[in-house]
């Protein structure tokens, strides 16, 4: 197997060094090359030829999103992860970021405690180290693993860091937790040191759901997304037809702060309004509504009428919001007469209730793997029975528009 070669490009050599050890210490990860500013950053992608890039957005000499202008021109096909700071100025630039190219963002520890919260995000920057630039160099011809072998690593990682969290032991000791220890701790388990760290899982039988009922009209559209899905969300929107009256409610995995100024940037390229959902608002035709991150959002009935009621509930399936939060509420609600749709993203949120929807007889579609940043929910959605159909990212828009607009209003 090949490894993922990533450039971090950040002006803070602490933060260069931290993350750096994180990408390093997972097997099939590789920093192959540091920068400190956008331009040290050019200069350097020739030479490194990198599968990822880890950039700052405020930098000297040339920040972020000078970077990407400049990508842009000279035509730099390299997938760009930002490493965004979680402020309101931070959340516009990053969403800026996403519109100049850049495949996603990270929000970055910040403050006197940067070497303590670093953890707390090691296993986004793996998740999306993995994605992105796996999805790159597999496209370039190396042999890559799927990303949740990277990800099983780190979360190995974090689980031993918890360990000796409870033991006492020193906090930057548990943070600095590397290869060399996984492989000790290995030892003093009894485990042979040539187990794998994580085996691929077996191919599984595609279930067979039969519908309770026959697929109605269609009132709402409901769609998960994780990772792979600022862009790809951005791909759909643009393109949707204007005259769908459905209202349509959307769960990206996004953090908090950031999913009022993403709806805004939507706003501006699809036909249809965009916002930020608020809770016990009500849900009105032709109109998208984003979960804001930190809150699952559900439907809620009240008379004829039908609600958005978002809560803070435990995060399910690892997210708040959670994808089967949402489609539950959905297929309890609406049971026939809605559209499921399920796309790009690592792991199996929204996977189970998907089939649930489908055993109530809504619509369902599912992106399909070679589209797919990540083919992880929308695969385990394919598995579990709850995908009428697989759709490619570039005739997402185009599949969703058709069936609402055959299927309209009741």
């Amino acid at each position: 197997m090949d490894d993922i070669s990533v450039l971090i490009c950040d002006d803070s050599a602490l933060m260069r060094n931290l993350i750096g050890r994180i990408i390093d210490g997972v097997t099939g990860l590789k920093v192959v090359g540091k920068a400190e500013n956008g331009k040290d950053l050019l200069d350097k992608i020739p030479q490194f030829k990198p599968d990822v890039i880890l950039l700052d957005v405020e930098m000297p000499v040339m920040t972020g999103v000078e970077f990407l202008q400049e990508r842009k021109r000279r035509g730099i096909d390299v997938p760009v992860v930002m490493l965004s700071s979680v402020t309101t100025e931070g959340a516009a630039v990053s969403v800026k970021c996403l519109e100049l190219g850049a495949s996603d963002f990270i929000t970055k520890p910040g403050g006197t405690s940067v070497t303590l919260t670093i953890s707390d995000v090691s296993v986004e920057i793996v998740e999306y180290v993995a994605a992105y630039g796996g999805a790159y160099a597999s496209a370039h011809g190396k042999q890559i693993p799927e990303p949740d072998y990277f990800v099983h690593q780190i979360k190995l990682k974090e689980a031993e860091r918890f360990v000796l969290q409870k033991k006492g032991e020193e906090a930057g000791k548990a943070n600095l937790f590397t290869q060399t220890d996984l492989q000790k701790s290995k030892e003093k388990s009894g485990i042979p040191l040539n187990t794998p760290l994580w085996t691929s899982p077996k191919k599984k039988e595609i279930a067979v759901i039969t519908p309770e009922r026959e697929s109605g009209k269609i009132d709402l559209i409901a769609i998960g997304i994780s990772t792979g899905g600022p862009n790809a969300l951005r791909e759909v929107f643009s393109k949707i037809d204007g005259k769908i009256k459905q209202p349509i409610l959307v769960v990206q995995h996004m953090p908090a702060g950031f999913t009022a100024e993403f709806a805004s940037s939507l706003n501006n390229l699809c036909p249809l309004t965009v916002t930020e959902a608020k809770d016990g608002e009500k849900i009105e035709n032709s109109h998208v509504y984003i979960a804001p991150g930190g809150y699952h959002m559900i439907v809620e009935e009240k008379g004829f009428d039908k609600y958005i009621k978002l809560t803070q509930e435990q995060p399910r399936n690892g997210h708040r919001p959670s994808v089967d939060e949402l489609f539950e509420s959905v297929a309890k609600i609406y049971k026939n007469h809605s559209l499921g749709v399920i796309m790009t993203g690592m792991g199996k949120d929204g996977a189970a209730q998907l089939a649930q929807m489908r055993k109530e007889g809504a619509w369902t579609l599912g992106q399909d793997q070679a589209s797919s940043v990540v083919y992880g929910m929308p695969k385990v959605g394919f598995e579990m029975g709850g995908v009428q159909k697989q759709v490619a990212l570039k005739d997402m828009a185009a599949e969703i528009s058709q069936l609402a607009l055959e299927h309209s209003l009741r």
